[in-house]
């Protein structure tokens, strides 16, 4: 059994260690129940819960959801409806989204699913600066798949050169290259 400020009290019977902590208008809560003897503190069990959704809370602001978000195109798509599915999957990248991009096969389209192949290739291309494609174009069904997921952004930092000038009466002055001039 451990109090408030975390110091061992030892074993004790349970209503002896109740008492106690009715006597500081405190909980009784069970550390520890399949140790032998069971283990109990002594705190305040409203504060320590508050505390710990806190932190619980915390943790969640920090973590970043990525969601799948799916594109739907056809085999036999216009090059205009190419572009715009095209840049809505280029939106949803740049959101931090995967994106799914199905073709959808009807009928007799099924027979030819290197028509659906090579939209989801054009696609791909077209993107290729941004995202790596986590699983390629495969065939499920009437429906061919393909995953894209962001590249992942390295942060470049540009280098700023200083180079240092030497004027009338011999005073050297530093001059950053990227900034703009005043003079």
């Amino acid at each position: 059994m451990t109090d408030a400020n975390g110091e061992q009290l030892g074993v004790m019977l349970t209503k002896d260690a109740l008492k106690l902590a009715e006597d500081k208008h405190l909980d009784l809560v069970e550390v520890a129940p399949k140790a032998r003897p069971p283990v109990c503190r002594i705190m305040d069990f409203g504060k320590f819960r508050y505390e710990q959704q806190k932190r619980e809370k915390e943790v969640r602001k920090k973590q970043k959801i990525i969601t799948i978000k799916e594109v739907k195109l056809r085999p036999n798509i216009e090059q205009h409806d190419f572009e715009v599915k095209l840049k809505n999957a280029q939106r949803f990248i740049e959101e931090g989204n995967k994106v799914k991009v199905t073709i959808m096969f009807r009928g007799r389209e099924l027979s030819h699913p290197e028509l659906g192949s090579e939209v989801l290739g054009k696609l791909a291309k077209a993107l290729e600066e941004i995202v790596t494609v986590e699983r390629n174009a495969k065939l499920e069904g009437k429906n061919m798949t393909m995953i894209l997921s962001p590249k992942a952004q390295k942060a470049q930092k540009s280098k700023k050169t200083t180079t240092t000038t030497t004027t009338k009466g011999g005073i050297s002055s530093a001059q950053n290259q990227n900034a703009p001039s005043g003079s």
